[in-house]
């Protein structure tokens, strides 16, 4: 039996798929570069990365961290992913661009094929009809079914376009998050809202005999799993090889993001009957018993070799912060180093460029990296961190000619998800120390054990980890609109041109948080 959450990362918006014996996920990426991660499994509960449909999406300057301009909680949301006669077909909003894109590709791996679809279609699902008809279903509040021309460049001259369900009751918020499909003949849209009886994420269907006629249904599905209310709900379904229904959904855990939830259910009389509770533990019968998964999250000696192009792809756990700036990063400069150099002057570490990410994972994760700050400058800032509207990080920086280890955090006003913190303020300094030598080995843990949400920070003192600074709370807000990332960072305050050469990067998960 394995746990249940099946993944403690941010992993939302959810939309799975079968090819055969293959289970493909696709979630919401948002600001990071690459862009729009699918994952691969053959059991439903074990996942690798599989690919990212793009590296990067229009290289706008919000995109990229320039003109003061940022996308954080906006680019790419809640994608659609469907397998039709032999190709895969990816589509999603961007809420930054305001544009929707459609990605084809004949292998999972690529290369993806980008469009632009005409219109702006929230949260929507592709469907593929029998008589060669396509159809968007999209929206909030009202869900529209909109039917798309032949090379899917946007609406059918003509073509069918209906509202078919709308959420009459009082809400917080309304239907959205549509996933369509067609089984056994019957049509079946699938939506979340927060409706104000409920007070959290629940999961709700309604179903049609045809696409002209009435769509009926309510409410299926409503459980928090005992945790802090909660919700779990938005997500696709899928069956097994064997005829087994699943909906992979997803569940608010603090600052760790909105983490994948599986939920058993079946059909009656052409019903989905969801379980009645998310189950804690779960087992499913996979397709490659014997096959072994590259993680999701992972350490990196930072040994790489450039292409015949002289391409350099990092490992599929790596994301940038917004889209990287070439010519300021490296891996091949110098070999076992990642390297960056500053190229613009940053008030914080919200506007860093080529910040280098993860996902944070829980219960308790930890890292450490080994830091050579020789070439740092005046008011720069290079280390570890926790990035996060309220971003908590150690680091080292130069002040008039002496280097010294700083441990800063960004505090907010209030613990609810609101309140925005994308701005030029700097962290508030907790700790400052002098370093004699200009290389430091440093560790960050998480520790996300019943919202808990806190980050600490370490150096290595010869054998011993020292403590910097506070434990910090951190607090998920729609600022980011995305789970707390482990960060590799360097931005200027004063002058450009600062190198920082990171090594021997570490990454692992815990079930409990030590304090050391």
């Amino acid at each position: 039996m394995y746990a249940n959450p099946i993944i403690w990362a941010d992993y939302p918006d959810l939309d799975v798929i079968r090819v055969e014996d293959t289970y493909y996920m696709v979630s919401t990426t948002m600001h990071m570069m690459p862009g729009c991660v699918i994952l691969r499994s053959y059991d439903l509960i074990h996942w690798e990365t599989a690919t990212h449909v793009y590296d990067r999406l229009d290289d706008t300057p919000a995109q990229c961290l320039e003109e003061g301009k940022q996308i954080y909680g906006k680019g790419m949301w809640a994608a659609s992913l469907r397998y039709h006669k032999n190709r895969f077909y990816v589509i999603f909003v961007a809420n930054d661009t305001h544009k929707t894109y459609l990605y084809t590709a004949q292998q999972i791996t690529g290369p993806w094929t980008k469009q632009y679809v005409e219109g702006f279609y929230h949260d929507c699902s592709l469907f593929f009809d029998e008589d060669d008809r396509t159809y968007l279903i999209h929206g909030n509040t009202e869900i529209y079914l909109t039917e798309l021309s032949s090379d899917l460049s946007g609406p059918k001259p003509g073509g069918v376009q209906r509202m078919i369900v709308k959420d009459k009751q009082p809400h917080f918020l309304g239907y959205e998050g549509a996933h369509f499909y067609k089984i056994n003949g019957k049509y079946y849209v699938f939506l979340i809202h927060i409706s104000k009886a409920s007070g959290r994420r629940t999961q709700a269907f309604y179903m049609a005999d045809s696409l002209d006629s009435e769509f009926v249904g309510g409410e299926a599905f409503n459980d928090d799993m005992g945790y802090f209310n909660a919700g779990v709900a938005q997500g696709g379904i899928v069956d097994t090889p064997d005829g087994d229904w699943y909906a992979m959904l997803f569940q608010d855990h603090g600052a760790i993001g909105r983490i994948p939830v599986l939920v058993p259910l079946h059909f009656e009389n052409d019903i989905p009957v969801f379980a009645e509770k998310a189950p804690k533990q779960i087992l499913i019968q996979s397709t490659r018993p014997n096959y072994t998964y590259k993680p999701l999250i992972g350490s990196d000696a930072f040994h790489y070799e450039a292409d015949e192009t002289g391409r350099v792809r990092l490992n599929d756990f790596w994301q940038w912060n917004h889209t990287p700036h070439d010519g300021l990063w490296s891996v091949t400069d110098k070999p076992g180093v990642y390297r960056i150099q500053s190229g613009h002057i940053r008030p914080n570490l919200t506007f860093a460029v080529n910040t280098l990410t993860q996902r944070a994972m829980g219960p308790v994760c930890e890292a450490t990296v080994t830091l050579d700050g020789s070439g740092l400058k005046d008011g720069d800032y290079a280390g570890l961190g926790f990035l996060i509207g309220t971003y908590g990080l150690i680091a080292l920086t130069r002040n008039e000619g002496r280097l010294e280890l700083v441990m800063l955090a960004r505090n907010s006003e209030d613990s609810s998800i609101f309140g925005n913190l994308i701005d030029a303020e700097p962290a508030t300094e907790y700790a400052r120390i002098p370093m004699v030598e200009s290389v430091v080995t440093l560790k960050a843990i998480g520790n996300f054990v019943d919202n808990q949400d806190e980050c600490s920070f370490f150096y290595l003192e010869g054998s011993q980890w020292k403590p910097l600074g506070i434990t910090h709370k951190m607090v998920y807000k729609l600022d980011h609109f995305m789970g707390c990332r482990i960060g590799l960072f360097l931005y200027s305050t004063s002058v450009i041109g600062g190198i920082a050469d990171f090594s021997n990067f570490e990454y692992q998960v815990m079930l409990a948080h030590n304090g050391k």
